[in-house]
């Protein structure tokens, strides 16, 4: 069937998400481990230098899936509430 309606797409939406899985599974392995998450978040935030993370559960190759200014932006937008 084919319809003369535009359709959406959402790849904000779903980048979005996906930061926020990775982070909530980075901040899981770290806790595994016994680090202060927050911590460590943020000193690879702030550095780049990954072994701020743990290479547990593979967190350490999963946040480097994402840029750290897209972290941050994520972060921001869901401190503020301007997360969906």
């Amino acid at each position: 069937m084919i319809t003369d309606e535009t359709v959406s797409f959402q790849i904000e939406k779903e980048k979005n998400n996906k930061t926020k899985e990775i982070l909530k599974n980075v901040y899981e392995a770290l806790l595994q481990k016994g680090y202060n998450p927050i911590n460590q978040i943020v000193g690879y935030i702030l550095s780049g230098d990954p072994t701020y993370i743990t290479s547990h559960n593979n967190a350490r190759n999963f946040i480097r899936e994402v840029e750290r200014d897209e972290l941050l932006e994520c972060m921001v937008k869901n401190y503020i509430g301007l997360d969906e």
